[in-house]
């Protein structure tokens, strides 16, 4: 009898144990979040700065996902050139993976896709601050398994508006995944970093 998931009910555990999913902590397989990462000019952090402060001024109230999307993830994306070609971007994009032995399906909806024609760059997940941007992981990784492209990695991006991480993931043999370190809106200069590596993924997928 065959199962099926909505995405935002998967945990990790069932990717683990129904599509072989295994975290890798080989500090050489996700690299592109910490290496050769391009400065920001003034004009850009003053940008971010603005972004800041747009968002702690509505988090007074309840920041559902379509603000997420707008007030923090629009900005970021048209900074680090997603919105310019040969990049294009699509929201609510239907993804089905299904396991080996087809005893399980998961469906979903992507928040975000950014995408060259029949190449996935990004897949991001959008979620409420009340959640924390660890619940929006399994779901990302779901959706990262449903790439068609199998022979080249796949990247995700989770924000919650306060917090962000960074994903990697590989479907060559045993499909295996890494994370970034947690970014945070408040702390430091952690947005200027977040535009930085979403930078160089755009100029390492852009090729």
């Amino acid at each position: 009898m065959v199962e099926t998931i909505q995405s935002q009910d998967i945990i990790l555990d069932q990717l683990i144990e129904n599509f072989g999913l295994e975290r890798t902590n080989d500090d050489r397989f996700f690299r592109e979040w910490q290496d050769d990462l391009p400065e920001l000019t003034d004009l850009e952090k003053q940008t971010l700065d603005e972004v800041k402060a747009d968002y702690l001024h509505l988090s007074r109230y309840t920041i559902l996902e379509p603000i997420v999307k707008m007030v923090v993830l629009g900005p970021l994306l048209r900074l680090a050139g997603f919105y310019r070609p040969p990049f294009y971007i699509t929201a609510e994009k239907s993804v089905k993976i299904s396991s080996e032995d087809d005893g399980i399906i998961v469906n979903g909806r992507l928040d975000l896709l950014v995408f060259k024609p029949s190449f996935w760059v990004l897949a991001i997940e959008a979620k409420s601050v009340k959640y924390s941007v660890e619940a929006g992981i399994p779901q990302a990784l779901a959706y990262m398994l449903g790439n068609p492209n199998s022979e080249k990695p796949a990247f995700g991006f989770v924000s919650n508006g306060p917090e962000f991480k960074f994903l990697k993931l590989t479907k060559q043999g045993k499909p295996k995944y890494a994370e970034s370190y947690p970014f945070a809106l408040q702390r430091g200069n952690d947005l200027y970093t977040v535009v930085s590596v979403l930078k160089r993924l755009a100029q390492l997928l852009g090729e």
